[in-house]
């Protein structure tokens, strides 16, 4: 059993292993995707794999589409040299069920796959022309918020980004100046209409796609290396829209349990690829069953019909309300405590943390105590049993192979919007009081605990991948196991607490400062100390 093609789709040995093989007409689905593209998802990954391709293939399988996707990588090309082209542009996806159960899927709906490369005439101009079609409707994006980004940490414009701006958009290098540059050709070819939705998890993820967009928009028309009519194209949301969108389902590194399992079914071949850019990517990718994308209805084109398939499409505040929700208080910020304190305490599935009765105690707290009071019902899903699906069913998922560690990546990047958010409702509130609230900043307390790169047994561990956090660790680097000295803590950690960059508010302002480094204090008392804290705070 290979993944391919011939081995698919004349083996029947996949189906008697209990794997779905889609059953529609793939050729002539490829051929007329290719003839007629109607949907372009930048963003090779897992998550892509999982849900967007997935959705395709519903829409496939129900007769409710005859074309499919064109896949487009811009940051790692190995991904479609390495993975998606031997294998026929087919993948296997592995849901994960609470009850124990696996779900084994060929995904079938990718009828080709593209590099995102300007250097390379034959892949750039295939992309080129898909996006002077008449036929094409949208284009998504899973490239991470730092996707995004024109500047570096310091505020500066990437190089990259600079030539670009100077250079025009005959070759560009950088992510974004490459989509511009095909955004350009749909506009040369006559102002076709196209919806560009960004469906990455960060807020307001439309207007952070479309603010990149348009700073390129208008250097190169500042720059005279492209017509003036190109930013009045881009700024018409009835010829290019850039919707709102809230995309929630949990996709892990593919994991070893899961390829035992394929591997026992005989499937062959399922060595990962690591690529030169250090991407570790497998023939499938494993997910949990659970899985949300709310897309603000703003399609100057039409779209296929993905609300058939359990896409909600709605106004873009009904968007906002639900990212908030998510976002802000009914998972993401259950998350980021799990995964600090899981970090500290020497977890390594975010799953085993929810047997642990002060962890599933803080997230209750931070979910329905001081989160819930907060959260504008979006009226398409209900807030409390959002957390309940978080608390009851998809965290404690004991098949969902997530880590604390992989959480944790770019920790500073996210607690403005997690915490940040609540704290702001709360004071501006008047019926609430922001000093009612003890657990969140016992995450912040938790944060500088983590920083120090220290587990709770006193043991030095290796903190996630973060781009402050060289900076953030230095606030906490002299202070010690044991320390009692609050003054001393104090005047080293609280400059840190008033980043609002970072924390979303001034902690001190707020007057919650004082809070966290009690907290602090209690956590760095000496050995085994987080957990006396824990079972003192949290029981």
């Amino acid at each position: 059993m290979k993944l391919n093609n011939s081995s698919v789709y004349s083996d029947r040995t996949w189906k008697e292993n209990g794997f779905f093989v889609p059953s529609f007409d793939r050729e002539k689905m490829i051929e007329k995707t290719v003839a007629s593209p109607k949907w372009v998802h930048f963003g090779a990954g897992n998550i892509f794999r999982a849900f967007q391709a997935n959705l395709s293939q519903r829409m496939l399988e129900q007769g409710l589409d005859d074309t499919g996707l064109t896949v487009v990588e811009g940051f790692d090309y190995e991904i479609i040299e390495k993975m998606y082209r031997p294998h026929d542009n087919l993948s296997i996806l592995v849901t994960l069920k609470a009850d124990g159960s696996v779900e084994k899927s060929v995904i079938g709906s990718i009828a080709e796959s593209c590099i995102l490369d300007s250097a390379r005439e034959d892949e750039f101009s295939r992309l080129k022309k898909i996006f002077s079609a008449d036929s094409l409707q949208l284009a998504t994006f899973t490239i991470t918020e730092k996707g995004y980004s024109l500047v570096n940490a310091a505020g500066e414009t990437v190089p990259a980004v600079k030539a670009d701006f100077e250079n025009g958009p005959e070759k560009p290098s950088s992510y974004i100046g490459k989509v511009s540059a095909l955004l350009y050709e749909r506009f040369k070819a006559g102002e076709k209409k196209i919806a560009m939705v960004s469906t990455d998890n960060c807020s307001h993820n439309g207007d952070k796609l479309y603010d990149a967009v348009h700073a390129f928009a208008e250097e190169w028309t500042k720059n005279g290396k492209a017509e003036a009519g190109f930013i009045a194209y881009i700024e018409d949301e009835n010829k290019v829209s850039f919707p709102w969108s809230m995309i929630d389902k949990i996709t892990p590194r593919p994991d070893e349990s899961v390829n035992e399992i394929l591997a026992k079914d005989g499937v062959e071949e399922l060595e990962p690829v690591v690529t030169s850019m250090k991407t570790w990517v497998a023939p499938f990718v494993n997910a949990e069953e659970s899985e949300y994308l709310v897309i603000e209805d703003k399609f100057p084109n039409g779209r296929p019909a993905l609300e058939k398939v359990g896409v909600i499409f709605t106004d873009k505040e009904t968007v906002d309300k639900v990212e908030r929700m998510k976002v802000c208080t009914c998972l993401n910020p259950l998350h980021t405590a799990l995964a600090v304190y899981g970090c500290v305490l020497g977890y390594e599935k975010i799953s085993d943390e929810m047997k642990d009765e002060q962890l599933l105690e803080l997230v209750k707290k931070i979910g329905y105590v001081e989160g819930l009071p907060v959260v504008t019902d979006p009226g398409v899903i209900n807030p409390k049993e959002f957390i309940d699906t978080v608390v009851n069913l998809r965290i404690p998922n004991v098949f969902m192979p997530d880590t604390p560690q992989r959480i944790a990546t770019d920790t500073s990047q996210k607690l403005g919007i997690r915490f940040g958010e609540t704290i702001k409702a709360y004071a501006a509130s008047d019926k609430l009081d922001v000093h009612e609230l003890k657990y969140i900043p016992l995450v912040h307390a938790g944060w500088l605990r983590y920083l120090m790169g220290i587990d709770d047994e006193g043991k030095a561990f290796e903190p996630s991948p973060d781009p402050l956090l060289e900076k953030a660790m230095s606030f906490v680097a002299d202070i010690k196991l044991g320390e009692t000295d609050t003054e001393k803590v104090k005047s080293k950690v609280l400059p840190l607490l008033k980043d609002a960059t970072i924390f979303g508010v001034d902690l001190e302002e707020v007057g919650l400062s004082d809070l966290v480094i009690t907290y602090f204090m209690s956590l760095i008392s000496g050995t085994g100390a987080v957990r006396e804290t824990l079972k003192k705070l949290c029981n």
